[in-house]
């Protein structure tokens, strides 16, 4: 199944206005990311046209239509509306044309209209689009921000997870999710991390139940949604296993096709998980800035005993 849109969400987002209130928003899909400026297409030109995507009429498309006759503006506007576009947004409270109307009735197609800048609309448009259709995953985990980066717990059920996020909110940092995290590829190289709106602000834990954390603990308590920096992988203590202990080497794990930075924290009784995750963010913040403590550390040893053998050699 496709991501959507529908036209009735943008329209409610930008709280546009419905000028000719053709078709009906809430069925008509909105599944590409990209918005046209059609001047080319208004000129005739239809070559590579996109069809489904939202049309943008501002400053520079008026003044065309304006310098045509009525016959020729409604067939140049014919041509464009008989393509089956999803609808027209006029920009900066622009009157809408007769003969718009008049296509706009004849293929049942809403126009819309905004008093905002032609370029600032777009740009909200496009950025919002981005989100909506991003490639998505929802993940089995717990998404908090601590210092400004957005942690995102994965572990088994029942290793600790909403515990730690508990903590951590009562450190002063931020719930974005727990148990579930809606997760959206933006970018190339950006993870949005969000919770579904149903259990948004919610937290599970064993023994107690259902607490919101909003209420318990306030409005900064919480957040709608952040970009994933760094993963932490809770695992339960495997005394066979080698966990790293100077931390050279570099983990990632893979998320829609992305590759976050990671660790694996193993748990057991008396470790506070909280303040390992905020150190955690600490020392990943110090790497994104250009310092590594681990590798200072094998610098600091293999320079002494390079020192150490040069001498010996004197």
């Amino acid at each position: 199944m496709s991501t959507h849109v529908t036209l009735k969400q943008i329209i409610d987002e930008f709280e546009l206005e419905t000028v000719c209130a053709f078709g009906e928003p809430e069925t008509i899909r909105i599944e590409v990311a990209d918005v046209t400026r059609p001047g080319l297409q208004l000129a005739g030109h239809f070559a590579h046209f996109g069809p489904d995507r939202i049309q943008l009429i501002g400053n520079m498309e008026t003044a065309y239509l304006d310098s045509l006759s009525s016959e020729e503006r409604l067939a140049r506007i014919d041509a464009l509306f008989s393509r089956g576009i999803p609808c027209m947004i006029l920009t900066r409270q622009h009157d809408v044309f007769p003969e718009m109307e008049q296509c706009a009735e004849r293929y049942a197609i809403p126009i819309l209209r905004t008093n905002e800048i032609t370029s600032e609309f777009m740009s909200s448009l496009i950025k919002y689009l981005n989100v909506e259709l991003a490639p998505r995953a929802s993940l089995h985990g717990v998404l908090v921000e601590v210092y400004g980066e957005g942690i995102l717990i994965l572990g088994e059920s029942g290793v600790g997870k909403s515990e730690t996020a508990l903590e951590i909110v009562k450190r002063g940092h931020r719930l974005i999710a727990d148990d579930l995290v809606e997760v959206r590829r933006v970018s190339d190289t950006t993870l949005l991390g969000r919770a579904p709106e149903i259990i948004r602000h919610l937290i599970e834990i064993r023994g107690v139940g259902i607490l919101d954390v909003k209420e318990l603990y306030g409005v900064s308590s919480v957040k709608m949604q952040e970009n994933i920096h760094f993963v932490i992988n809770l695992e339960l203590w495997d005394e066979k296993k080698n966990y790293e202990r100077v931390g050279v080497n570099d983990e990632h794990t893979d998320i829609l096709g992305i590759d976050v930075p990671s660790i694996t924290i193993p748990v057991r009784p008396g470790r506070n998980l909280a303040i390992i995750v905020e150190v955690a963010a600490i020392n990943f913040r110090q790497k994104q800035m250009g310092y590594n403590s681990a590798k200072a550390l094998m610098e600091r040893v293999f320079g002494n005993k390079t020192n150490h053998g040069a001498n010996g050699t004197n």
